[in-house]
Protein backbone atom coordinates (compact mmCIF):
# COMPACT_ATOMS: atom_id res chain seq x y z
CA UNK A 1 0.00 0.00 0.00
CA UNK A 2 0.85 3.54 -0.19
CA UNK A 3 3.54 3.25 -3.48
CA UNK A 4 4.35 7.12 -3.02
CA UNK A 5 5.80 6.23 0.20
CA UNK A 6 8.72 3.71 0.09
CA UNK A 7 10.57 4.74 3.27
CA UNK A 8 9.50 5.86 6.78
CA UNK A 9 11.73 7.77 9.40
CA UNK A 10 10.86 8.26 12.52
CA UNK A 11 13.36 10.23 15.16
CA UNK A 12 12.09 10.34 18.82
CA UNK A 13 13.32 12.96 21.38
CA UNK A 14 12.81 12.57 25.05
CA UNK A 15 10.98 13.81 28.07
CA UNK A 16 8.72 16.97 26.89
CA UNK A 17 4.97 17.72 26.87
CA UNK A 18 2.89 19.46 23.69
CA UNK A 19 2.61 22.63 26.04
CA UNK A 20 6.08 22.63 27.37
CA UNK A 21 7.96 23.19 23.35
CA UNK A 22 4.74 24.05 21.07
CA UNK A 23 2.78 25.78 23.51
CA UNK A 24 3.63 29.31 22.29
CA UNK A 25 3.68 28.25 18.25
CA UNK A 26 0.19 29.57 17.85
CA UNK A 27 -0.81 26.92 15.90
CA UNK A 28 -2.71 23.52 17.30
CA UNK A 29 -4.64 23.68 20.50
CA UNK A 30 -1.76 25.23 22.75
CA UNK A 31 -1.65 27.96 25.56
CA UNK A 32 -4.75 30.27 25.86
CA UNK A 33 -3.14 33.96 25.95
CA UNK A 34 -3.68 37.00 28.20
CA UNK A 35 -3.83 40.36 26.65
CA UNK A 36 -0.26 41.20 27.30
CA UNK A 37 0.40 37.38 25.03
CA UNK A 38 1.37 35.37 28.37
CA UNK A 39 -0.29 32.20 28.51
CA UNK A 40 -3.47 32.25 31.51
CA UNK A 41 -2.59 28.46 32.80
CA UNK A 42 -1.81 28.10 36.31
CA UNK A 43 -1.54 25.21 38.48
CA UNK A 44 -1.47 25.43 42.61
CA UNK A 45 1.71 25.84 44.21
CA UNK A 46 2.53 25.39 48.08
CA UNK A 47 -0.51 27.92 48.80
CA UNK A 48 0.17 30.15 46.16
CA UNK A 49 -0.63 30.21 42.07
CA UNK A 50 1.85 29.04 39.84
CA UNK A 51 1.77 30.94 36.22
CA UNK A 52 3.45 29.18 32.99
CA UNK A 53 6.54 30.71 32.80
CA UNK A 54 9.18 31.20 29.69
CA UNK A 55 12.30 29.31 30.96
CA UNK A 56 15.33 31.16 32.05
CA UNK A 57 17.43 29.39 30.26
CA UNK A 58 17.58 26.64 27.60
CA UNK A 59 19.12 24.13 30.14
CA UNK A 60 17.24 22.41 32.93
CA UNK A 61 17.06 21.01 36.19
CA UNK A 62 19.08 17.72 36.84
CA UNK A 63 15.95 16.24 39.27
CA UNK A 64 12.53 17.78 38.00
CA UNK A 65 10.61 17.76 36.99
CA UNK A 66 9.34 13.90 37.33
CA UNK A 67 8.64 11.59 35.02
CA UNK A 68 7.40 9.02 37.15
CA UNK A 69 4.19 6.67 37.36
CA UNK A 70 3.28 8.91 40.34
CA UNK A 71 4.14 12.16 39.60
CA UNK A 72 2.32 11.36 36.34
CA UNK A 73 -0.99 10.34 38.08
CA UNK A 74 -0.70 12.94 40.93
CA UNK A 75 -0.22 15.93 37.85
CA UNK A 76 -3.02 14.68 36.04
CA UNK A 77 -5.24 15.24 39.34
CA UNK A 78 -8.44 13.31 38.07
CA UNK A 79 -8.50 15.21 34.50
CA UNK A 80 -8.05 18.93 36.09
CA UNK A 81 -4.24 18.70 35.44
CA UNK A 82 -3.58 20.49 38.45
CA UNK A 83 -1.65 18.45 40.57
CA UNK A 84 1.49 19.13 38.61
CA UNK A 85 3.68 21.83 40.67
CA UNK A 86 2.66 20.55 43.45
CA UNK A 87 3.59 16.82 43.09
CA UNK A 88 6.92 15.75 42.37
CA UNK A 89 7.48 17.17 39.20
CA UNK A 90 7.51 20.93 40.86
CA UNK A 91 7.08 23.92 39.76
CA UNK A 92 9.96 24.24 36.81
CA UNK A 93 6.54 21.52 35.32
CA UNK A 94 4.84 25.15 34.37
CA UNK A 95 8.24 26.29 32.43
CA UNK A 96 8.00 26.22 28.84
CA UNK A 97 9.97 27.28 25.65
CA UNK A 98 9.18 29.47 22.41
CA UNK A 99 10.86 30.38 19.23
CA UNK A 100 13.55 32.33 20.57
CA UNK A 101 14.41 28.99 22.09
CA UNK A 102 13.90 26.48 19.65
CA UNK A 103 13.93 28.47 16.01
CA UNK A 104 14.12 25.01 13.85
CA UNK A 105 11.78 23.29 15.89
CA UNK A 106 8.85 26.21 15.83
CA UNK A 107 9.88 26.51 12.02
CA UNK A 108 9.24 23.10 11.13
CA UNK A 109 6.01 22.30 13.24
CA UNK A 110 4.69 25.94 11.45
CA UNK A 111 5.10 24.80 7.96
CA UNK A 112 4.91 21.23 7.61
CA UNK A 113 1.74 19.86 9.60
CA UNK A 114 1.39 18.73 13.31
CA UNK A 115 -0.83 16.55 15.83
CA UNK A 116 -2.30 18.65 18.81
CA UNK A 117 -4.03 15.11 20.16
CA UNK A 118 -0.86 12.86 19.81
CA UNK A 119 -0.27 11.48 23.13
CA UNK A 120 2.63 9.21 24.54
CA UNK A 121 1.51 5.79 24.93
CA UNK A 122 1.16 5.16 28.26
CA UNK A 123 1.43 7.92 31.76
CA UNK A 124 5.09 6.36 32.81
CA UNK A 125 8.47 6.69 32.34
CA UNK A 126 10.77 6.79 28.52
CA UNK A 127 11.49 2.58 29.00
CA UNK A 128 7.49 1.25 28.87
CA UNK A 129 6.53 4.37 25.97
CA UNK A 130 9.13 3.49 23.82
CA UNK A 131 8.26 0.09 24.25
CA UNK A 132 4.66 0.71 23.38
CA UNK A 133 6.72 2.05 20.05
CA UNK A 134 8.28 -1.12 18.70
CA UNK A 135 5.83 -3.55 20.76
CA UNK A 136 2.65 -1.93 20.92
CA UNK A 137 2.65 -2.83 24.64
CA UNK A 138 4.67 -2.32 27.78
CA UNK A 139 4.83 -5.66 29.11
CA UNK A 140 4.01 -4.80 32.81
CA UNK A 141 6.95 -1.82 32.90
CA UNK A 142 6.24 1.78 34.45
CA UNK A 143 9.98 2.55 35.06
CA UNK A 144 13.26 2.43 33.32
CA UNK A 145 13.76 -1.10 33.52
CA UNK A 146 14.27 -3.98 31.29
CA UNK A 147 13.09 -7.63 32.86
CA UNK A 148 13.85 -9.72 30.54
CA UNK A 149 10.53 -11.15 28.98
CA UNK A 150 9.25 -10.81 25.28
CA UNK A 151 5.94 -9.73 23.99
CA UNK A 152 3.84 -12.67 22.44
CA UNK A 153 3.66 -11.40 18.83
CA UNK A 154 7.04 -9.92 19.14
CA UNK A 155 8.43 -6.60 18.01
CA UNK A 156 7.73 -4.60 14.67
CA UNK A 157 11.70 -5.23 13.87
CA UNK A 158 11.09 -8.73 13.70
CA UNK A 159 7.79 -8.57 11.75
CA UNK A 160 9.52 -6.75 8.76
CA UNK A 161 12.56 -9.03 9.04
CA UNK A 162 10.05 -11.71 8.83
CA UNK A 163 8.63 -10.63 5.63
CA UNK A 164 12.17 -9.01 3.53
CA UNK A 165 11.49 -5.49 4.96
CA UNK A 166 14.56 -3.59 5.19
CA UNK A 167 15.22 -1.33 8.77
CA UNK A 168 18.02 -0.13 10.69
CA UNK A 169 17.65 1.67 14.43
CA UNK A 170 20.64 3.98 14.16
CA UNK A 171 21.49 5.15 17.61
CA UNK A 172 24.31 7.26 19.28
CA UNK A 173 24.34 5.72 22.69
CA UNK A 174 21.10 3.49 23.30
CA UNK A 175 19.10 1.76 20.50
CA UNK A 176 15.28 1.22 20.94
CA UNK A 177 15.87 -2.43 20.43
CA UNK A 178 16.96 -2.30 24.29
CA UNK A 179 14.12 -1.96 25.33
CA UNK A 180 13.92 -5.44 24.92
CA UNK A 181 17.54 -6.92 25.55
CA UNK A 182 17.43 -10.24 24.83
CA UNK A 183 16.28 -8.94 21.61
CA UNK A 184 19.11 -6.38 21.12
CA UNK A 185 21.29 -10.00 21.94
CA UNK A 186 19.54 -11.73 18.92
CA UNK A 187 22.42 -11.41 16.07
CA UNK A 188 20.05 -11.71 13.47
CA UNK A 189 18.42 -8.81 15.14
CA UNK A 190 21.69 -7.08 15.89
CA UNK A 191 22.81 -6.48 12.35
CA UNK A 192 20.32 -3.80 11.44
CA UNK A 193 21.72 -1.47 14.06
CA UNK A 194 24.14 1.12 13.06
CA UNK A 195 25.41 4.29 14.14
CA UNK A 196 23.84 7.37 13.83
CA UNK A 197 26.31 8.79 11.67
CA UNK A 198 25.20 5.78 9.32
CA UNK A 199 21.91 7.65 8.85
CA UNK A 200 24.04 10.68 7.62
CA UNK A 201 25.72 8.48 4.78
CA UNK A 202 22.56 6.57 4.18
CA UNK A 203 20.62 9.81 3.29
CA UNK A 204 22.71 11.22 1.03
CA UNK A 205 23.75 7.88 -0.88
CA UNK A 206 19.57 7.06 -1.18
CA UNK A 207 20.38 3.71 0.84
CA UNK A 208 18.23 4.17 4.04
CA UNK A 209 15.81 1.08 4.59
CA UNK A 210 12.42 1.18 4.25
CA UNK A 211 11.86 2.24 8.08
CA UNK A 212 14.52 4.00 10.10
CA UNK A 213 14.32 4.54 13.80
CA UNK A 214 17.00 6.94 15.01
CA UNK A 215 17.81 7.62 18.50
CA UNK A 216 19.69 10.77 19.31
CA UNK A 217 22.66 11.10 21.63
CA UNK A 218 20.88 10.75 25.11
CA UNK A 219 23.24 12.30 27.42
CA UNK A 220 23.72 15.50 24.87
CA UNK A 221 20.92 15.51 21.86
CA UNK A 222 17.72 14.36 23.48
CA UNK A 223 16.21 17.14 25.54
CA UNK A 224 16.24 15.37 28.45
CA UNK A 225 16.77 16.95 31.37
CA UNK A 226 19.21 18.58 32.62
CA UNK A 227 20.74 18.78 28.98
CA UNK A 228 20.65 22.58 27.13
CA UNK A 229 17.58 21.57 24.85
CA UNK A 230 18.57 23.65 22.06
CA UNK A 231 20.83 20.87 20.65
CA UNK A 232 18.21 18.84 20.42
CA UNK A 233 16.81 21.34 17.93
CA UNK A 234 20.31 21.81 16.11
CA UNK A 235 19.89 17.86 15.80
CA UNK A 236 16.56 17.43 14.42
CA UNK A 237 17.45 20.15 11.85
CA UNK A 238 20.49 17.91 10.96
CA UNK A 239 17.91 14.66 10.35
CA UNK A 240 15.44 16.94 8.34
CA UNK A 241 17.94 18.75 6.27
CA UNK A 242 19.51 15.50 5.45
CA UNK A 243 16.33 13.96 4.24
CA UNK A 244 15.18 17.16 2.44
CA UNK A 245 18.88 16.90 0.27
CA UNK A 246 18.65 12.89 -0.13
CA UNK A 247 17.74 12.01 -3.60
CA UNK A 248 15.08 9.87 -1.73
CA UNK A 249 13.26 12.59 -0.49
CA UNK A 250 10.14 12.76 -3.08
CA UNK A 251 9.71 9.13 -1.29
CA UNK A 252 10.25 9.29 2.20
CA UNK A 253 7.93 10.37 5.31
CA UNK A 254 9.02 11.10 8.55
CA UNK A 255 8.05 11.57 12.00
CA UNK A 256 9.20 13.40 14.68
CA UNK A 257 7.84 13.38 18.18
CA UNK A 258 8.92 12.90 22.54
CA UNK A 259 8.92 9.69 24.03
CA UNK A 260 6.86 11.32 26.80
CA UNK A 261 6.20 14.47 28.26
CA UNK A 262 9.10 14.03 30.92
CA UNK A 263 7.05 16.20 33.81
CA UNK A 264 6.07 19.11 32.00
CA UNK A 265 3.09 20.83 32.22
CA UNK A 266 -0.09 20.33 30.01
CA UNK A 267 -3.33 21.41 29.76
CA UNK A 268 -5.33 18.61 27.89
CA UNK A 269 -6.21 15.59 29.60
CA UNK A 270 -5.16 12.28 28.72
CA UNK A 271 -8.06 9.91 27.53
CA UNK A 272 -9.16 6.79 28.03
CA UNK A 273 -6.44 4.27 25.86
CA UNK A 274 -7.38 0.67 24.49
CA UNK A 275 -5.32 -1.88 26.60
CA UNK A 276 -2.85 -3.66 24.92
CA UNK A 277 -3.11 -7.02 26.31
CA UNK A 278 -4.39 -8.84 29.50
CA UNK A 279 -0.68 -7.71 31.41
CA UNK A 280 -1.18 -5.14 33.85
CA UNK A 281 1.19 -2.92 34.92
CA UNK A 282 3.60 -3.77 37.94
CA UNK A 283 2.60 -1.81 40.73
CA UNK A 284 1.37 -1.96 44.00
CA UNK A 285 -1.67 0.31 45.38
CA UNK A 286 -0.80 2.03 47.68
CA UNK A 287 2.34 3.05 48.12
CA UNK A 288 1.60 3.50 43.98
CA UNK A 289 -0.96 5.36 42.25
CA UNK A 290 -3.85 3.15 40.71
CA UNK A 291 -3.78 3.43 37.17
CA UNK A 292 -3.46 0.48 33.92
CA UNK A 293 -2.96 0.94 30.33
CA UNK A 294 -6.24 1.97 29.83
CA UNK A 295 -5.23 5.73 29.56
CA UNK A 296 -3.00 7.71 27.70
CA UNK A 297 -0.15 9.29 28.67
CA UNK A 298 0.44 13.59 28.29
CA UNK A 299 0.10 15.02 24.98
CA UNK A 300 3.87 15.18 23.28
CA UNK A 301 5.05 17.23 20.00
CA UNK A 302 4.12 14.99 16.83
CA UNK A 303 4.50 16.71 13.34
CA UNK A 304 5.15 14.76 9.57
CA UNK A 305 7.33 15.81 7.08
CA UNK A 306 7.20 14.45 3.57
CA UNK A 307 6.65 15.99 0.07
CA UNK A 308 2.98 14.63 0.59
CA UNK A 309 2.64 16.44 3.93
CA UNK A 310 -0.64 18.79 3.62
CA UNK A 311 -0.10 22.55 3.99
CA UNK A 312 -1.54 24.54 7.10
CA UNK A 313 -2.84 21.64 8.32
CA UNK A 314 -3.21 20.26 12.22
CA UNK A 315 -4.22 17.05 12.60
CA UNK A 316 -6.65 16.63 16.19
CA UNK A 317 -7.15 12.42 15.56
CA UNK A 318 -6.54 11.04 18.93
CA UNK A 319 -3.24 9.34 18.37
CA UNK A 320 -0.25 7.90 20.00
CA UNK A 321 3.01 6.19 19.28
CA UNK A 322 0.83 2.72 18.66
CA UNK A 323 -0.38 5.39 16.09
CA UNK A 324 3.09 5.22 14.40
CA UNK A 325 2.99 1.20 14.65
CA UNK A 326 0.00 0.90 12.51
CA UNK A 327 1.02 3.70 9.83
CA UNK A 328 4.00 0.90 9.23
CA UNK A 329 1.47 -1.94 9.18
CA UNK A 330 -0.82 -0.40 6.85
CA UNK A 331 2.25 0.82 4.70
CA UNK A 332 2.99 -3.54 4.77
CA UNK A 333 0.47 -5.03 5.15
CA UNK A 334 1.65 -6.12 8.46
CA UNK A 335 -0.69 -7.94 11.32
CA UNK A 336 -1.54 -5.92 14.52
CA UNK A 337 0.74 -6.59 17.37
CA UNK A 338 -1.55 -5.75 20.20
CA UNK A 339 -4.97 -4.45 20.60
CA UNK A 340 -3.77 -0.92 20.97
CA UNK A 341 -2.18 -0.98 17.46
CA UNK A 342 -4.95 -2.45 16.01
CA UNK A 343 -7.28 0.46 17.35
CA UNK A 344 -4.99 3.34 16.58
CA UNK A 345 -4.89 6.32 13.78
CA UNK A 346 -2.75 5.39 11.35
CA UNK A 347 -2.23 9.01 10.82
CA UNK A 348 -2.65 9.27 7.43
CA UNK A 349 -4.93 12.14 7.54
CA UNK A 350 -1.80 14.31 8.05
CA UNK A 351 -0.80 13.52 4.11
CA UNK A 352 -2.52 13.82 0.76
CA UNK A 353 -1.37 11.39 -1.89
CA UNK A 354 -4.25 12.50 -4.04
CA UNK A 355 -3.02 15.62 -5.57
CA UNK A 356 0.06 17.37 -6.69
CA UNK A 357 2.94 17.26 -3.11
CA UNK A 358 2.54 20.22 -1.51
CA UNK A 359 6.56 19.95 -0.80
CA UNK A 360 8.34 18.42 -3.30
CA UNK A 361 10.69 21.85 -3.67
CA UNK A 362 11.67 21.35 0.18
CA UNK A 363 10.71 24.52 1.83
CA UNK A 364 13.23 27.10 3.60
CA UNK A 365 13.25 26.61 7.26
CA UNK A 366 14.94 28.72 9.72
CA UNK A 367 18.54 28.03 10.91
CA UNK A 368 18.66 25.63 14.54
CA UNK A 369 19.60 27.41 17.48
CA UNK A 370 23.56 28.18 18.30
CA UNK A 371 23.83 26.31 21.81
CA UNK A 372 27.16 28.54 22.36
CA UNK A 373 25.51 31.63 22.45
CA UNK A 374 24.03 30.67 26.05
CA UNK A 375 26.48 27.78 26.80
CA UNK A 376 26.48 29.11 30.17
CA UNK A 377 23.90 27.92 31.23
CA UNK A 378 25.74 24.48 31.20
CA UNK A 379 27.75 25.62 33.80
CA UNK A 380 25.62 27.87 36.14
CA UNK A 381 22.53 25.93 35.91
CA UNK A 382 18.28 26.56 34.66
CA UNK A 383 18.23 29.82 36.49
CA UNK A 384 15.59 30.61 39.21
CA UNK A 385 12.68 28.60 39.20
CA UNK A 386 9.80 29.26 39.49
CA UNK A 387 11.03 33.23 38.78
CA UNK A 388 9.06 35.34 41.54
CA UNK A 389 7.00 36.89 38.56
CA UNK A 390 5.13 33.98 38.17
CA UNK A 391 4.04 33.44 41.40
CA UNK A 392 0.69 35.37 42.68
CA UNK A 393 -1.40 35.21 46.22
Amino acid sequence: MLPEIEHIVVLMLENHSFDNVLGMLGRGDGYDLDTLGNPTATNPYHGQVLHAFHMPTPCQLANAPSNSWNAGHLAYDGGTCLGFADSSSGPVSMGYYDATDLPFTYGLAGTFPINDRYFCSVMAQTFPNRRFLISGTALGIVEDTLPTALPRRGVIFQELSKHGISWRDYHATLPTLSMYLPLAQDPSLRSNLAGVDQFFTDARKGTLPALSLIDPNFDQDSEENPQDIQYGDVFLAQVVNALMASPLWEKVLFIWTYDEHGGYFDHVPPPVAVTPDGIRPDITVPPDQPGGYDRFGFRVPMGVVSPFAKRDYVSHVVSDHTSILKLVETKWNLPALTRRDANASNLLDMIDLKGPPAFLDPPALPAPADPSLRAQCLATGAGTIPPPSALTA
